[in-house]
């Protein structure tokens, strides 16, 4: 039985379907102590991690070895005088050490900080002040550590430093380290509220944000994990994210393993489709989670029979529905969408027993209690666009949501306005109790007296073989208030003309109420994004100003 029923309560429906869920679980909890060294000590054999690389270089983990492999990182760390309450950053891409690491850091009651190889010197400065880390562990790739030097000596600032795999200069081998390590240690006290891990957000809207999250965490990830992703008992999940963002968490660790699904890692730079299936196929996986952009290029590629795969689902921007027509109609497998925020886990979603409704975010998580409100903090009615609010239970903060801002307690409570968290996105519920992702709240366009969403236009377009991405924003237009204008990238073999402008309109329009019609069209050869992928719509806006 999977070991998640230790810390929750089920309540479900006539029809089997999840209604409510609750935790319970001790002022101590540990993930690394109470999850992973609990099932190695009753099943210590049992698949934990499936891990292999482009060089066709392959290693399995148990939760025994993990156990044990944590135990001897966790001394490691320990000697060089890392302990509760400390801050180390790791920048270990899709590396099993990774896993290794974060556990051993969990055990400690240190913060784990995941950043990812992509960060310039000045994003490393930026966030080694902010967290005032105490060390770094990080991969020896794509020339990370010196980068990390140089952004030491730029913010003179002085941490222990760790490499994986290779010795390199001015940093210690954790992987030579652990060898001679012992692999038993015994129990750190740690306590749930402690924070357990810092994501930095995209910064999408400014810089980006420290966001804390506590060792309670991973037990919000159950509903992710099972309901949503629908990750199984003795089954291999394969979640396509870099360790550096935090959708890892998400499905690449806490709530998998917690269901007592193994986990299926690829590590790879460069992306390419057939070698994703080929991993699926030759593995066996289960479930798979990816952004839209993995399934598009899958649609567009061809997609061979899979068939161990059981369930897919995506999240993190908008899916086209041609892509999840495409894809399902190749494997018999619906896209179930899901949607959530690095500051919580997942919010609403296609859950296990729902049918999966093309475009739609799905239902709201039993596991929140979510309201649509408008700008005077009412709810507003069925159909309209209101922004996403979670009302915390009657007991108080909810596990899940997150801390604490980073030195940042002003946006913090600017979030929890009202007694409620603010997400800062816009959607829409139908009839049917279906909810509709509209983008960020301060991004909606309101033209002729209407409110449209930007995603909702931007999915239109997309749909058009001409269009390889695309972002729509209001700009001012004298009659309107505003008027939609939509920035496209255009794919290979086409050039921009006025003809095609045109047939753009008229695809779109021809497809939109009159009120969300795209008035203008600019071809761009970039769009501005963070560094995580995301448009700065605030950037285009800034750019049209001028």
């Amino acid at each position: 039985m999977s070991i998640y029923r230790k810390f929750c309560d089920e309540v479900f429906d006539e029809e089997g379907r999840l209604k409510n869920l609750s935790l319970h679980y001790p002022e101590n909890f540990n993930f690394a102590y109470d999850v992973v060294d609990a099932i190695a000590a009753e099943t210590p054999e049992k698949r934990a991690l499936v891990w292999c690389n482009t060089e066709n270089e392959e290693h399995i983990f148990s939760f025994g070895d993990l156990s044990t492999m944590s135990n001897q990182a966790a001394n490691v760390f320990r000697q060089a005088g890392i302990g509760r309450g400390d801050r180390v950053m790791v920048i270990l891409k899709r590396h099993y050490e990774y896993w290794i690491t974060a556990l051993a850091l969990h055990k400690l009651g240190a913060v784990l900080i995941p950043a990812t190889h992509m960060l310039t010197v000045e994003d490393l400065c930026y966030r080694l002040r902010c967290a005032e880390v105490k060390g770094i562990v990080c991969t020896p790739q794509d020339g990370v550590p010196e980068k990390i030097l140089s952004a030491l000596r730029l913010c003179d600032l002085t941490c222990r430093k760790w490499v994986v795999q290779k010795d390199t200069e001015g940093f210690e081998n954790l992987s030579t380290a652990m060898e001679g390590a012992c692999g038993c240690l015994e129990r750190v006290e740690t306590c749930a509220a402690d924070p357990m891990v810092i994501y930095f957000t995209s910064g999408t809207t400014g810089h980006p944000k420290g966001v804390i999250h506590d060792f309670t965490y991973p037990l919000a990830h159950i509903v992710t994990a099972k309901y949503w992703q629908q990750a199984e008992e003795d089954g291999l999940h394969f979640t396509v994210a870099e360790t550096g963002w935090a959708k890892a968490s998400w499905g690449k660790i806490y709530g998998q393993w917690l269901v007592g699904c193994a986990v299926m890692v690829y590590d790879f730079d460069n992306f390419e489709p057939k070698q994703l299936t080929s991993v699926i196929n030759h593995y066996g996986v289960t479930s798979f989670c990816a952004p839209p952009t993995v399934y598009r290029y899958l649609v567009r590629k061809g997609i061979p029979p899979m068939p161990s795969l059981r369930h897919a689902s995506t999240a993190g921007e908008m899916l086209a529905k041609d892509v999840f027509r495409r894809f399902t109609q190749k494997t018999g497998i619906p896209l179930a969408e899901g949607y959530g925020q690095t500051e919580t886990t997942l919010l609403m979603a296609n859950l296990k027993g729902d049918e999966p409704v093309e475009g739609s975010m799905g239902t709201v998580s039993p596991f929140y209690h979510i309201q649509l409100l408008g700008r005077d903090g009412h709810p507003v009615p069925q159909g309209e666009i209101g922004e996403v609010c979670i009302l915390p239970t009657e007991k108080g903060r909810q596990p899940g949501i997150f801390c604490a801002y980073l030195g940042n307690e002003e946006q913090y409570r600017y979030v929890w306005r009202g007694g409620v968290y603010h997400t800062g996105d816009a959607a829409w519920q139908d009839e049917k109790g279906c909810y509709w992702f509209h983008g960020r709240f301060d991004d909606l366009i309101k033209t002729g007296g209407y409110r449209v969403g930007p995603c909702e236009v931007e999915n239109v377009l997309m749909e058009h073989p001409a269009v390889l991405e695309c972002s729509v924003i209001g700009v001012p237009d004298p009659l309107r208030g505003q008027s939609i204008k939509a920035f496209v990238l255009l794919a290979k073999d086409y050039q921009p003309s006025r003809q095609l402008e045109k047939e753009l309109k008229d695809f779109c329009n021809g497809r939109l109420a009159e009120y969300k019609w795209v008035r203008i069209i600019e071809f761009a050869e970039e769009l501005p994004k963070t560094i995580s992928g995301k448009v700065r719509r605030a950037e285009l806006r800034k750019q049209t100003s001028l």
